[in-house]
């Protein structure tokens, strides 16, 4: 049996989500010739389904050193990178396969932006858990510190509280435990307002394109009261149809008026949210 009849089979096991069985064949496919990509980016893709990720890394290597201009060696490649955890080399091949598919005008619908945005988002998140576990470890050092002051401001005095009567004695104790108390509650003050900010570390949905689910740089409002980045919706018209994304309306670029009050709202998000551009 020639390579593309087992790939032919394989396609139709996968149809029918009989994932094992669409392997075998792609694999036997791969036998036959093995210089050709979508072989490895077909068994890969079953791979995905059954959520093997390191097998899915693997044929995308080989589908992309076969071929370095497949979409779907860098896609597949990016989503299971994200899976585990490398969002660097995951976001690195998302953008490879975004800025390909518009080259061979491909329609991936948002599948390809909504991976890229889930692997920058996680990639936030798990800067953010290191910056958070990093403040604790301060904060904590910090406190340490007070105390440790604390106790040798007590120490330094000690002498002087024996040649004190027991109430002078007590009184200065307490005021110099004051003293640092107050160093720790306006410290941990600082900390608390740091956790406050942080719990609105996120950009809202609405501030995000539809296409590219980045935030908006250049916001426009089409007939259908749906707003696009113009890059994004530019690039839609002319690389799928003249038609509305989300509603499916016919659309022309002409139609396409600047969403001012959006543009507005934006700036002031990323004038009061410094930590977006690292977002």
């Amino acid at each position: 049996m020639a390579a593309t009849q087992y790939k032919l089979e394989g396609n139709r096991l996968f149809s029918q989500k009989k994932y094992e069985e669409a392997i075998k064949q792609y694999t036997k496919a791969i036998n036959k010739n093995g210089s050709t990509a979508v072989f490895y980016t077909n068994r890969a893709l079953c791979n995905i389904k059954l959520k093997r990720w390191d097998e899915v890394v693997t044929d995308c290597k080989v589908a992309l050193e076969n071929d370095s201009q497949s979409v779907k060696g860098h896609f597949f490649m990016g989503q299971s990178n994200v899976e585990l955890e490398k969002y660097d080399e995951a976001i690195c091949h998302l953008m490879k396969a975004h800025e390909l598919a518009k080259q061979q005008k491909l329609n991936f619908g948002d599948d390809i932006a909504s991976t890229l945005r889930l692997a920058k988002k996680r990639k936030w998140d798990k800067l953010e858990k290191q910056r958070i576990n990093a403040e604790i470890e301060l904060q904590t050092y910090l406190n340490q510190l007070i105390e440790n002051d604390k106790q040798r401001a007590l120490d330094e005095k000690k002498e002087e509280f024996e040649k004190l009567e027991t109430e002078e004695s007590q009184k200065l104790t307490s005021d110099i435990t004051a003293n640092f108390d107050t160093k720790k509650q306006e410290l941990n003050a600082l900390f608390a307002q740091v956790d406050e900010r942080r719990k609105t570390r996120d950009v809202p949905d609405y501030l995000c394109g539809k296409i590219s689910f980045e935030i908006m740089k250049n916001p426009v409002i089409s007939p259908s009261g749906i707003t696009y980045d113009k890059k994004d919706i530019e690039e839609h018209l002319q690389r799928v149809g003249h038609f509305d994304p989300v509603t499916r309306h016919e659309l022309k670029l002409n139609q396409l008026i600047p969403n001012l009050a959006m543009k507005d709202v934006i700036s002031h998000f990323i004038e009061e949210n410094g930590w977006v551009e690292e977002y």
